[in-house]
């Protein structure tokens, strides 16, 4: 992978520091130098102490990646919401686990995408993960096509600069409890009786979920939700400690005849494109399953109104 930057400052800066500067980790800098990648000012290969002068062209080819073996590249239906040079934006149906496991080793987005990128002739193999979904959960998911951009976007994940927008269905009336837009804070932790299950207690780490009632219906509620943590199936347990678990989630509330999984999906998605400089939102419609309930539930809400504040 090939980057190229023009040095423009009149004042001299030493190439480690304008390197830095573009975010290239310490970590990073040592890969291309033992393991493959090249650094150029001027098209003549240099060092990082090497001092650059105004108009030097600098370019940087990192070095290889190797893609990890269990990973088995697996031909399945990949829908591509958003996709460049260096980012993968797909959309996740429900029942589809985003990593492979003992349980589920092949059938994965990950799979899926280590055969887009292969299909693709994609410089590198290697599967970069930026945000997964819990098995059940659908809508957006991200990858990058190199570990440059996947180290960029995970400093944004911490930062918060890169927002993920839920929607979900409550079960109960959330009205007569509960303000229409707040934020929930409530440490979570793992449960003593199940090790799937994550429970609100003493002892836990912070978590902290921000909501907005979108719609009430038939004992049931609308809301659309950001992470300002993120916590095993924080939404879930959230809602399940007001006392309002989400639809069809049979492990922290109860099943629903009509929808076999929780009523969760990532609608929405807001990146900065660290190479393009700018901000990508990217959106997910909400899937059958997903309308059925509102439908059912009696959620009238106009659908494109649901990524607006």
């Amino acid at each position: 992978m090939k980057f190229e930057w023009r040095y423009k400052d009149e004042e001299g800066c030493v190439l480690r520091n304008f390197l830095r500067r573009h975010q290239l980790s310490r970590s990073q800098l040592t890969k291309i130098k033992f393991a493959g990648g090249t650094i150029l000012i001027n098209g003549q290969e240099a060092h990082t102490n090497a001092r650059l002068v105004q108009n030097d062209v600098v370019t940087v080819y990192l070095a290889p990646e190797v893609a990890v073996e269990h990973v088995i590249p697996v031909k399945g239906d990949l829908k591509v919401v958003f996709e460049d040079d260096h980012f993968l934006v797909v959309d996740k149906p429900a029942y589809v686990a985003s990593l492979p496991a003992p349980n589920h080793p092949h059938n994965t987005m990950a799979n899926f995408v280590k055969q887009y990128l292969i299909d693709q002739h994609a410089e590198s193999l290697a599967v970069h993960v930026v945000t997964r979904l819990d098995r059940d959960t659908s809508g957006l998911m991200m990858f990058t096509k190199h570990g440059f951009a996947h180290s960029l976007l995970d400093k944004q994940l911490q930062s918060k600069e890169l927002q993920k927008t839920y929607i979900a269905i409550a079960s109960g009336d959330m009205q007569a409890d509960y303000p229409k837009h707040a934020w929930i804070d409530r440490p979570i932790k793992r449960s003593d009786d199940f090790y799937m299950r994550r429970v609100v207690g003493i002892g836990g780490k912070r978590s902290l979920t921000e909501y907005w009632q979108e719609a009430s219906g038939s004992d049931a509620t609308l809301v659309k939700l950001k992470l300002l943590t993120g916590r095993t199936h924080q939404i879930r347990v959230h809602f399940a400690s007001l006392g309002h678990p989400l639809i069809g989630d049979n492990l922290y509330g109860v099943a629903d005849d009509l929808l076999p999984r929780q009523a969760l999906h990532c609608r929405e998605l807001t990146f900065y494109h660290p190479f393009e400089e700018h901000y990508v939102t990217v959106q997910s419609p909400l899937p059958d399953d997903f309308q059925a309930v509102m439908v059912q539930r009696h959620l009238a809400f106009p659908v494109d109104k649901l990524h607006k504040n």
